[in-house]
């Protein structure tokens, strides 16, 4: 090879590199730059000449960084790993700028075979890494938009309850939560325990309806051993546990006379009695409280006491029912879809847009919780990755008030699976959609009525149809 072709070949590789969109460098086995090309300079903003000859920690890249024996140490591992695959870091550009990069590096060996030279590409990353940042930020606006300390919704109605619990956590004033049973009120009692000044103090929950007179009354103010039968030691009662934080007491419209009579002492001395003794104990607390009667429907009928309505109604916060807000639906399944196929271990799991519909065109007086049950059931029922119609529990898919499950069932009969195959020439992916069934729920039904999935038959056949 003689001088001209030699100088012809350094030009051509010269050329090749000036041209590469990725940054190029080169360093010895001291990690000394040699070579930087034109990319690699404007990725970094530094020129050739103020790199050439320098270490590359000038590039100041995390990747080098280390710990040892207590010291921070600056190590490059290529000359130790061989090479370095699609590798991210950071860099420090001339101007100060965070550089993010995507590295691939390898080592070229003299003719001993020993490390001499490491040669790194560098793709610049940083608009796709903020692309990133800025998605992981809406994602977050739009999960917290949608989703408010557990409180799913975005309808108008509950953008609203989450506002009066805002409101109700910069107080101190006795908050009374109301609507249907399983609308969510214990959550929004957390809601407005978890922002207000008495976070970190205990929140304590006690369901009135589910004592009678006297263990309520132990329940919730203790007793001295042998205050009555079974009182066996002391005990400490849910106003004392909860003092420096907040009690909640759901279903307070279902609480006895004689302790509506007991707790309105409470909340006008701040000090309770325990069961058993006469000495007061002062007791720190806010008070919540949750029914889904009619406390003004109550108190005219002689069930609930005027005077304490007026000491627990201070700030009335009412939870709208799902029915009046369907259009949360596709928001609640898929935030409960989550949680239960974390639960299940079946993650992915979604609902056919049939089973949607159904499931929004419910009346639901069980609410929140009773949609949760649906759904837990449907996880249970379902062979695939969807729960279609079929999988949700029988009284809502046979439900007459649910025009979308009636038109289905009413609509995948043994003729209408047939002509629905045989017009999409034996695709059961066509024909599911034809018949606004899942491809899961047709080939049941393939199955149950003996259809021949090719289309035509009619009886049971081998299923050799399109999929």
């Amino acid at each position: 090879m003689n001088v001209n072709s030699i100088a012809r070949d350094r030009q051509f590789l010269e050329s090749v590199l000036d041209t590469m969109s990725d940054g190029l460098m080169v360093v010895d086995r001291s990690g000394t730059i040699i070579s930087f090309n034109p990319a690699a300079e404007r990725i970094t903003g530094y020129r050739e000449a103020e790199v050439i000859g320098k270490p590359c920690a000038i590039l100041d890249t995390d990747t080098c960084v280390y710990r040892e024996g207590g010291r921070t140490t600056v190590r490059c591992s290529l000359f130790t790993d061989g090479k370095a695959v699609r590798k991210s870091c950071r860099i420090r550009a001339k101007d100060g700028r965070e550089v993010h990069l995507l590295k691939n590096a390898t080592v070229l060996r003299d003719e001993d075979g020993e490390m001499a030279f490491g040669v790194e590409t560098m793709t610049d990353v940083t608009s796709l890494v903020i692309k990133d940042r800025q998605i992981e930020e809406l994602s977050g606006s739009l999960r917290e938009e949608q989703s408010f300390l557990g409180i799913v919704g975005r309808n108008p109605a509950m953008l609203r309850v989450r506002e009066q619990i805002r409101n109700a956590a910069r107080s101190e004033a006795p908050a009374i939560l109301l609507g249907e049973s399983g609308t969510g009120k214990e959550l929004a009692a957390a809601a407005i325990h978890a922002l207000s000044r008495r976070k970190d103090g205990p929140f304590v929950k006690v369901n009135c309806a589910a004592l009678n007179e006297h263990l309520l009354e132990s329940e919730l103010f203790g007793h001295r051993r042998g205050a009555f039968t079974g009182a066996m030691r002391d005990r400490q009662g849910r106003f004392e546990a909860a003092s420096g934080g907040t009690i909640f007491l759901d279903e307070i419209g279902d609480m006895s006379a004689a302790m509506q009579a007991k707790l309105l002492r409470v909340l006008e001395g701040r000090e309770i009695e325990r069961v058993g003794e006469n000495t007061p104990v002062p007791v720190d607390i806010r008070l919540l409280s949750a029914t889904n009667h009619s406390l003004a429907a109550l108190v005219s009928g002689g069930a609930f006491r005027e005077d304490l309505l007026y000491r627990v109604n201070v700030i009335p916060i009412t939870l709208p029912p799902l029915r009046e807000r369907a259009d949360d639906i596709p928001l609640l399944v898929a935030h409960f879809l989550a949680r239960i196929g974390a639960a299940s271990e079946r993650p992915g799991l979604r609902m056919t847009p049939a089973a949607l519909e159904a499931l929004q065109s419910q009346r639901w007086p069980g609410n929140v919780r009773q949609l949760i049950n649906a759904l837990e059931y449907g996880v249970v029922t379902c062979r695939g990755d969807e729960i279609d119609v079929g999988d949700l529990p029988a009284h809502l898919a046979a439900d007459p008030a649910c025009p979308t499950a009636t038109r289905r069932k009413a609509a995948v009969t043994p003729e209408t699976v047939r002509r629905a195959l045989a017009q999409a020439g034996g695709s059961r992916t066509e024909a599911a959609r034809a018949l606004g069934v899942s491809r899961v729920t047709l080939w049941k039904r393939i199955r149950e009525f003996g259809i021949d999935a090719s289309g035509g038959g009619g009886g049971r056949g081998s299923g050799g149809g399109a999929a």
